[in-house]
């Protein structure tokens, strides 16, 4: 096997992958932001309400249990002067 001209330039076989995707973390907070910014987001937000009182039973249920295995609330969320709606 050849070694790459630039070795801080691996080649494509030799890309981090999983949660060091950076090419995939770059795709996905353009497709978001696009989104957000496209004023498809209130609708969706509507489409999603749940149907009937069961079904808002149902997902209030869920919301219960996962939240049960949740570590807790990321501390960041409640920092003073600390901007959550842009992600940092």
């Amino acid at each position: 096997m050849t070694q790459p001209d630039n070795p801080k330039q691996p080649d494509a076989a030799h890309r981090v992958q999983g949660e060091g995707d950076y090419d995939a973390a770059r795709r996905y907070d353009k497709a978001t932001t696009d989104y957000a910014k496209s004023g498809k987001v209130e609708e969706a937000a509507r489409n999603a309400k749940p149907t009937s009182a069961e079904e808002a039973d149902e997902l209030r249920r869920a919301e219960s249990e996962g939240k049960s295995h949740a570590k807790g609330e990321d501390p960041a969320l409640h920092r003073p002067g600390k901007d959550t709606s842009t992600g940092g």
